[in-house]
């Protein structure tokens, strides 16, 4: 309990009144400052006690993605059967102060207040806890009490419409580009074991004739690997805005090679991310993946990138993101590896562009959208 503004102006008046009054003897200049003293002590008095409320808050969702609904409910239900409540309310996110807007409880009332969760920063949130803020007599004091723990909310990029992967294509174990007609899976080749490699794919009778581990080159031509490298270094975007339209292109890419069945790996170009899912993954796994993008900070300009070469199984689309000061020429390099290398740059000085580097394409547009029409229009098909 304290004072408000309201009533520490009636006490900082109140005083010199009543003594000036006294000294002067004005009965009716230290009356007026008297009347004063008493309201400011009735407006204390009168939230002293325990406010006759039973209040509830809840979030949902807690996993939303950015710019995406997330809405904080306040359930408050009036116990008292005599006097009316009036409450101001204000809820922490992320540091910053969200009002909201309680109306009066009447005696014996339920009310039920949605207030919006802002989302529009990337990453994990802090929410609360709720403070509700109790007026006293002529809002000359108020008393405050905190409902709620502060729960965690996590706002992964934007998922944008986008199409699939080209079809048909496979690297092959010589780096030769394989084009497989007909469906099912077919034995292209046969390649030495890497760490990582699936044990249970290991050619088991080449292996014991030549003494070396080698495992089996599969190809389903309708579902070709995907990678997408991302960029993470903060020198290689024009703004911080620029860093989350090429985050909301990867997590398009890799969303929809997930739901495809593809197998699938997001890696990001300092090494601070590295997530891989089989053929196959379902939307829990496509939640890992967001997660991991939730939660990319911009490495700092100095940090040189640490990425080792992405693996001969993981060649088959390669598609790198980022910015328009991002140095190209390793990132056209790893993308020209892949029997189709992909480089989407989000540059805020040019429309859509399409242009090709040996035999990497490389699209260009000033925000996520764009990027994504141009690889539906030049890449899958």
């Amino acid at each position: 309990m304290r004072l408000t503004a309201r009533g520490i102006g009636a006490v900082l008046l109140g005083v010199p009144l009543v003594a000036l009054g006294l000294w002067w003897r004005y009965p009716g200049v230290a009356g007026f400052g008297i009347a004063l003293l008493a309201l400011a002590g009735a407006g204390v008095v009168s939230v002293l006690s325990r406010a006759q409320v039973a209040p509830k808050r809840i979030v949902r969702p807690r996993t939303v993605q950015r710019l995406g609904v997330c809405t904080g409910v306040v359930e408050l239900t009036g116990t008292s059967k005599r006097f009316p409540v009036w409450f101001d309310a204000t809820d922490s996110v992320a540091g910053q102060v969200v009002a909201v807007d309680i109306p009066l409880l009447a005696p014996g009332q339920q009310v039920k207040v949605e207030y919006p969760i802002p989302t529009h920063t990337r990453g994990l949130l802090s929410v609360g806890p709720l403070t509700l803020s109790r007026r006293g007599l002529a809002g000359l004091a108020h008393a405050t009490t905190v409902v709620g723990d502060v729960v965690e909310v996590r706002v992964v990029p934007r998922v944008l419409p986008v199409r699939g992967l080209p079809g048909g294509v496979r690297r092959g174990h010589v780096g030769a580009d394989e084009r497989v007609e007909r469906g099912g899976t077919d034995l292209v080749g046969l390649r030495e074991y890497v760490p990582g490699d699936d044990l249970r794919r290991l050619h088991w009778a080449t292996s014991a004739r030549t003494g070396t581990l080698m495992i089996r080159e599969d190809a389903d031509p309708a579902r070709p690997h995907l990678a997408v490298v991302l960029d993470d270094h903060a020198d290689g975007y024009a703004s911080v805005a620029d860093l989350e339209d090429a985050v909301e292109v990867a997590a398009s890419l890799v969303t929809v090679a997930i739901a495809e069945g593809h197998p699938v790996r997001l890696v990001s170009w300092s090494g601070a991310v590295d997530v891989e899912l089989p053929a196959g993954a379902v939307s829990a796994d496509a939640s890992v993946v967001l997660a991991a993008l939730a939660d990319l900070k911009a490495e700092p300009a100095e940090r040189a990138s640490v990425t080792r070469p992405l693996p001969i199984r993981d060649l088959d689309v390669v598609a790198v993101v980022c910015g328009a000061k991002a140095e190209l020429s390793g990132l056209v390099l790893e993308a020209g590896r892949a029997s189709v290398g992909v480089v989407l740059v989000v540059d805020p000085v040019s429309a859509v562009a399409v242009s090709a580097v040996g035999s990497v394409v490389v699209l260009r547009h000033v925000k996520a959208e764009g990027l994504l029409d141009a690889w539906n229009t030049a890449v899958s098909r």
